[in-house]
């Protein structure tokens, strides 16, 4: 690990339950555009932020999961027929990365100015951004304390991500209550995608000792908590603890990015279907049965998250998730195995691992 290193978070952190009832305080009196999911409408969430706040001049629920440029580019064009001067993101990683998609502006407030950007077919310069408040409702995928959102183009089968070092959030704002309504598939995806971020930064090009202090709370809160909360679903504690954990998380790979299970996941979440927070974490144990001997700072990392340098305590929590770690059971044939692994030539996140497949 390289010993000269620097650490970057201009976020503001709001830790709390029931947090969310300050909102008004935050916003501070400016014309707020409101990103949610329709999901948090049922549930009562726009009227409440309503009695909370008078600022909200638009709201806009019809985030897809893994947002795609066809839809935001959509959405784009009517929301920016507004003016406003904060976005208000509450919701899961979708949403959180859409909010930052259309925080991203230029003079002529273009949609496809935004996507240019993204692919690359244009230079980062001449934009703006609109600054967010993000309230995750999951605890996963660490969006709210990253500058970063993944925007996928299925036709193409690829992600994209977007990358400016304006996105940070403003706040990231966490109010456990929030995540109490999640459903345990997707508190067992999202658990296992902070997971993932935790152990991933530990393995990394990019890592310092104040992402690994930050990683190794991560990882263990998770090995703790996960498979309780699972059989546990309304249980505010357990709620509480996995949702710090996945601050812990954010606050290590915002500073290294992911690495090679990241890389890896595209593929099969584009070309197999697979739920992102199990594509990018089925192969955790591999990867650390792959890593363990060749740096002495890994081996001490894992060692402290798992209490013994091997996968075996992985690999029995994700048999209790019923998550296998087995290409085969996720119809990944020999072929498209070939195939992953040319995927992960000239990608970014692979290039920041230290493990070689």
């Amino acid at each position: 690990m390289n010993q000269k290193f620097s650490y970057y978070m201009p976020t503001r952190i709001v830790f709390g339950i029931n947090e969310l009832e300050n909102i008004s305080k935050y916003i501070d009196d400016r014309k707020t555009l409101l990103i949610t999911s329709n999901g948090f409408v049922k549930r009562g969430l726009v009227e409440r932020l309503k009695t909370l706040t008078n600022n909200i001049i638009y709201v806009f629920t019809d985030v897809k999961s893994h947002p795609e440029f066809k839809d935001l580019e959509f959405a784009y064009e009517i929301i920016h027929k507004n003016e406003f001067e904060l976005i208000l993101a509450i919701g899961g990683g979708s949403v959180l990365d859409a909010s930052k998609y259309f925080s991203v502006y230029n003079e002529n407030k273009e949609s496809k100015f935004v996507t240019n950007l993204i692919k690359a077919n244009i230079e980062k310069k001449e934009y703006k951004t609109i600054p967010i408040i993000s309230v995750p409702t999951t605890a996963g995928t660490g969006s709210e304390i990253t500058p970063w959102a993944t925007i996928w183009d299925m036709e193409e089968k690829k992600k994209y991500s977007l990358h400016l070092p304006e996105l940070f959030s403003q706040i990231a704002l966490y109010d456990p209550t929030l995540t109490l309504s999640v459903p345990k598939d997707i508190t067992i995806q999202t658990g296992l995608d902070t997971l993932s971020h935790a152990l991933e930064s530990i393995w990394n090009k990019n890592a310092n000792p104040i992402t690994i202090n930050y990683a190794i709370k991560s990882a263990k809160i998770i090995m703790k908590y996960l498979p309780l909360l699972a059989n546990d679903l309304q249980n505010l504690e357990y709620r509480t603890e996995i949702l710090k954990a996945c601050m812990y998380a954010g606050l290590a790979f915002s500073n290294t990015q992911t690495a090679i299970a990241h890389a890896m996941s595209y593929y099969i979440t584009a070309n197999k279907g697979i739920p992102h927070g199990i594509a990018c974490s089925f192969t955790l144990p591999m990867l650390i049965d792959n890593i363990i001997g060749k740096y002495d700072f890994i081996d001490k990392s894992l060692e402290e998250v798992f209490g013994e340098l091997n996968s075996n305590s992985l690999r029995e929590m994700l048999q209790k998730l019923n998550i296998s770690t087995e290409f085969s059971d996720y119809q990944i044939s020999k072929k498209e195995l070939e195939e992953l692994k040319a995927s992960l030539n000239n990608n970014q996140r692979a290039g920041n691992s230290l493990i070689n497949l």
